[in-house]
């Protein structure tokens, strides 16, 4: 756990354990709070500007959408 901790790669965990399955290693490990609060943190979306839509620079792709 304390190789996870620091931020070292299951799969490298796994090897130098010498297991052959992930899931023998994931036996003597679980993620704590911490630890999903950081993985739930790294996918927050970017912020973007939300003043202006990428696809409002195209009337006609706004009427084609409209006619549908």
């Amino acid at each position: 756990m304390h190789l996870l901790r620091s931020g070292v790669d299951i799969n490298t965990i796994r090897a130098w354990l010498g297991h052959v399955s992930l899931n023998t290693t994931n036996v003597s490990l679980e993620i704590d709070l911490q630890m999903k609060a950081k993985a739930l943190a790294k996918c927050e979306p970017q912020e973007q500007n939300t003043s202006r839509q990428p696809w409002s620079i195209e009337p006609t792709l706004i009427n084609f959408l409209r006619s549908l």
